[in-house]
């Protein structure tokens, strides 16, 4: 199998990514050689002395990224596009990472038209004037033709009708704001006519006296399902897409049920079918690619050679765009873009195991082959089993941070370079079409039905109705007796497998179980401990609170009465001078007292008239002496008054203090009450996990027992002679009274399926 490699160039944002590190290296036109960058999987497992670091592979052809798209045409597609003009089919298929430049390659730009319109200018090219006016003649199932009537031919063309217009009102659409240069299809022709000659030449004399029609379908496989995307019904978005069916036509060629089919005269109308197609194609944004295809698109092409209105042969050709694997946390999908990673990696993994097992098995033994587990490798078997030619174009980027996927995506293709595809030998009637009437029923040349021919081309359902009402003979009694040991010998070895997996699976669950308990147990210790520290740090806060808040109260408090007791220096000075003043004129007093021998009353009004006599100065300033001494008296009474009623709220407050403490150690203590509770129940539940854990020895022991009485069962014979001879004897006597309906037409119908 044909495998070519084309290498995309850098963006600009890669390159000031520092994405160019000389990851991939072209040395020729058919080798290649991968260097893995620092950071990669792939150096990190050098590094631990697993796999290399330089890998080299080799190509069909190896295209570079200045390759242009005629290139690639030129050098890829030219000789397939031969077989398919010649009669015979064809696939290409691109394959690689996303953003790789897959759709690019089959499609193109409108400045730069892919392989896809380039295969179909060769076509229109070839055909020339030799177009099939009619309608009448449309491809069936995967090989056969079918002959359409007049009510057919007026459907395919309102389908065809219909389609165009969708096209048209959406060009007006566009037209309108100004983008019309997206749907243009006279740019497709003109870009791509310069570059690209006609393909076929070499029979132009044979397809002169022929006439032909071409006939195309595109479809996508998105998330297992297929969905034409040429339905008139996708313009209107409240109707849901139909899914279609792949089915098998009875000759082990898969083809799509359903699917619908235009024939286009001109490249204009190819190019509306295409971008009609592309518009439904199912298409997201991703991290790596800003239009990442979430789908598998199929673009299918049928050329049918008509001569004297009969149609001589069907020829194929199919490109295919698949698309990109890609890893989730580097493509950061997540919903249903992650739901469509799944599949598209889950297909191309099967699309690998195919390729795998060609490679090593061989085109004779393709039924061990998986193309059943997806529908993409369903409608490839037929290619790669030897009725087509297929050929794959693998893009890579050389980015150094996807240089893991690339590498994978190398290897695949190194595997896929490896099939050897051996095309069996037909008989040139086998090459022929079927012809099929307007209901679908085969027909002759002269337009009449042949049981032959209608039993060969019988559906693969209908076959199977058919050979359950086949007919059921008997088998002869030593050879019915050998096939039932057999199936007895095979229900025992069955049983016995199912025993010893039936103990297997036990013990994984117990094991299972017991590890989630063990499991359990742990996380509920992390969790009382957890619960421990925080009941610790709580009560630590707590006290802390309690002190910080004492604190705080004596602090304020000390402060308070600093404010009310406070007195300025200068009047507590002046007020000292005054003390000292009035102690030094008591002294006086008391020493002129003394000497007179006459002691002072208090001053009061009664005396004060009695005492006039007496001197001025005794008299007047004795009084006023004895009133300031009175008043400082009274002063220092109140305030120790005042001091005694501060050191009683003190009290009072030390007090609440303390039954607060008492309150929090009283708590404290609950706490650790819980705690010594939970200490409790931690210990029962180690106890009852050591029974569990006791209980467990003792079903191994079971299993093991089991295990010995199994091997002692094995050791016996399965089948004891006299078993034998009473099923010997039954068997005669089923045979020797065959009228008693049930037994009897129980052992026909199971000879019957020995026999088969």
């Amino acid at each position: 199998m044909s495998v070519y490699l084309r290498v995309r160039p850098f963006s600009k944002e890669e390159l000031s990514n520092n994405e160019d590190q000389a990851c991939v290296v072209i040395e020729n036109s058919q080798t290649v050689t991968l260097n893995a960058p620092k950071g990669s999987a792939t150096i990190k497992s050098r590094e631990k002395g697993i796999g290399m670091s330089l890998h080299k592979f080799y190509f069909s052809q190896i295209f570079g990224p200045d390759t242009t798209q005629a290139e690639l045409f030129e050098n890829t597609v030219k000789s397939q596009m031969s077989d398919f003009l010649d009669g015979k089919n064809a696939l290409i298929f691109s394959y690689g990472v996303t953003n790789a430049g897959k759709t690019f390659t089959i499609q193109g730009s409108p400045k730069e038209p892919g392989i896809l319109p380039r295969v179909l200018e060769s076509t229109f090219q070839y055909i020339g004037e030799h177009q099939y006016p009619g309608m009448d003649l449309k491809p069936y199932l995967r090989n056969g033709v079918q002959s359409l009537d007049f009510h057919q031919v007026k459907q395919e063309r309102i389908t065809k009708a219909a389609i165009f217009a969708s096209f048209k009102e959406e060009c007006d659409s566009l037209r309108g704001s100004g983008c019309l240069e997206s749907c243009s299809p006279s740019r497709l022709s003109s870009s791509s006519a310069s570059s690209t000659q006609t393909v076929l030449t070499s029979n132009q004399a044979e397809a002169n006296d022929s006439q032909f029609a071409l006939w195309v379908a595109f479809f996508e496989i998105y998330n297992e399902y297929v969905y034409d995307l040429l339905q008139p019904s996708l313009c209107s978005k409240s109707k849901k897409r139909a899914c279609l069916r792949v089915c098998d036509d009875g000759a082990g060629n898969a083809y799509v049920k359903d699917l619908i089919w235009i024939n286009i005269h001109n490249l204009g109308e190819a190019s509306k079918l295409l971008h009609f197609g592309n518009k439904n194609r199912s298409a997201a944004a991703t991290k790596m690619n800003h239009s990442s295809s979430r789908s598998h698109s199929i673009f299918t092409m049928k050329i049918l050679r008509i001569n004297g209105g009969t149609a001589e042969r069907v020829s194929e050709f199919s490109l295919c765009d698949l698309a990109g694997s890609e890893r989730c946390n580097k493509t950061k999908t997540f919903g249903e873009r992650l739901k469509e990673a799944g599949n598209i990696n889950n297909s191309l993994l099967i699309l690998g195991k195919c390729i795998t097992a060609l490679r090593n098995s061989g085109p004779d033994r393709t039924r061990s082959i998986p193309f059943r587990e997806s529908k993409l490798t369903k409608l490839f078997q037929a290619f790669f089993c030897g009725k087509g030619r297929p050929s794959m174009i693998v893009n890579i980027n050389q980015c150094a941070s996807t240089y893991d996927e690339t590498l994978h995506v190398m290897k695949f293709s190194a595997v896929a370079k490896q099939v050897v595809q051996v095309i069996p030998d037909k008989a040139l009637e086998s090459l022929a079409p079927r012809l099929v009437g307007h209901d679908g029923k085969p027909l002759l040349s002269n337009g009449v039905f042949d049981s032959n021919v209608l039993e060969s081309y019988l559906s693969e359902d209908e076959l199977l109705d058919e050979e359950e009402e086949a007919d059921m003979s008997l088998l002869p009694q030593s050879e019915l007796l050998n096939v039932v040991e057999n199936l007895r010998t095979k229900l025992l070895a069955e049983r016995r497998k199912n025993l010893l997996q039936e103990i297997e699976i036990r013990k994984e669950m117990g094991d299972a179980m017991l590890q989630q308990l063990m499991e359990s147990e742990e996380l509920r210790n992390r969790q009382i401990e957890e619960l421990k520290e925080s009941y610790r740090d709580k009560l630590e806060n707590t006290f802390e609170m309690y002190k910080d808040a004492i604190k705080e109260h004596a602090y304020h408090s000390a402060m308070t009465n600093l404010e009310d007791n406070y007195v300025p220096l200068d009047e507590f000075t002046a007020e000292q001078e005054k003390v000292e003043a009035l102690r030094r004129k008591v002294s006086e007093l008391e020493a002129l007292t003394s000497r007179t021998g006459v002691v002072p009353a208090a001053p009061t009004v009664d005396q004060s008239s009695q005492t006039e006599p007496l001197s001025i100065w005794a008299g007047e300033a004795g009084d006023d002496r004895y009133r300031c001494l009175h008043r400082e008296k009274c002063a220092i009474e109140r305030m120790c008054e005042d001091k005694q009623q501060l050191i009683l709220s003190l009290e009072k407050r030390l007090m609440e203090l303390n039954e607060t403490l008492q309150k929090v150690r009283d708590g404290f203590m609950e706490k650790s009450a819980d705690l010594e509770a939970l200490q409790r129940t931690a210990d029962d539940q180690k106890k009852s996990m050591e029974e569990i854990l006791q209980q467990n020895v003792e079903k191994d022991k079971e299993i093991v027992s089991l295990k010995a009485e199994v091997a002692k069962l094995s050791q016996k014979s399965p089948v004891q002679a006299k078993t034998k001879r009473g099923l010997l004897a039954n068997i005669r006597e089923a045979v020797t009274s065959p009228r008693k309906g049930t037994s009897a037409r129980t052992l026909r119908k199971t000879g019957k399926t020995v026999h088969h």
